[in-house]
């Protein structure tokens, strides 16, 4: 009985540690993920916070060719931008005004932001720096593959044309294909939420995994 203990306190364990393995951290996102050239965009930015610190601030650059428009005000955060020389906005920061505003552990926040889509298609990369409320920086700022990646939008071309109020002008088709981008960019987003919803799923697995295996270890000495 107690060698049949001993085995089952020895899986769990190991299973508790392949669990705690896998990735369950959250990414900074800005969706959609797929847009139109020159497009009026509404991009939402969602930061999460992984550790068990208040996140108090986020900036995010904004891509080159980009054309940074307006953004939405949030109750008790500041938003402030930033300008390159030729007075092109290049970053976005929104900070938490007081302690009871910042984004808690086990939260998430979305900021939103209307933006211009570069002439020419291709991916766009956006750079985030999440500020925590210990002094340390995380920088989403890496390749896809990477530990800590940006959020990428892939450009696709229209054939609508926008003017200076951001109204598009075009055929059915460019209508139909922009609707479509739309769709599969809502996709994307709902598989990015259920992406999130597993990984919350398997860091409580691995948490009850590991207490199992720490008590079944003193009934084990008993």
């Amino acid at each position: 009985m107690i060698h049949n203990k001993k085995l089952l306190s020895i899986l769990v364990a190991f299973a508790a540690v392949f669990f705690i393995a896998l990735p369950v951290s959250a990414h900074v996102t800005v969706n959609p993920s797929q847009s139109t050239t020159e497009a009026w965009e509404t991009y939402q930015v969602r930061i999460p916070v992984e550790k068990n610190v208040d996140t108090t601030k986020v900036t995010i650059k904004i891509p080159e060719n980009v054309e940074f428009k307006m953004y939405a005000p949030v109750d008790g955060w500041k938003t402030t931008t930033t300008t390159d020389d030729n007075g092109k906005v290049a970053t976005v920061t929104w900070e938490a005004e007081s302690e009871d505003t910042a984004i808690k552990a086990g939260q998430y926040r979305d900021f939103t932001f209307r933006a211009q889509n570069p002439k020419e298609p291709g991916d766009i990369a956006w750079d985030a720096f999440q500020y925590y409320a210990d002094g340390s920086i995380v920088e989403w700022t890496g390749d896809s593959d990477s530990e800590l990646p940006h959020s990428i939008t892939s450009i696709a071309q229209s054939n609508e044309t926008v003017d200076s109020h951001g109204h598009s002008h075009g055929t059915d088709e460019a209508t139909d294909d922009t609707a479509d981008d739309h769709h599969a960019a809502d996709e994307d987003t709902e598989h990015s939420h259920e992406g999130t919803n597993v990984n919350t799923i398997l860091s409580i697995i691995a948490i009850v995994l590991s207490v199992v295996a720490i008590g079944l270890t003193f009934i084990r000495k008993k």
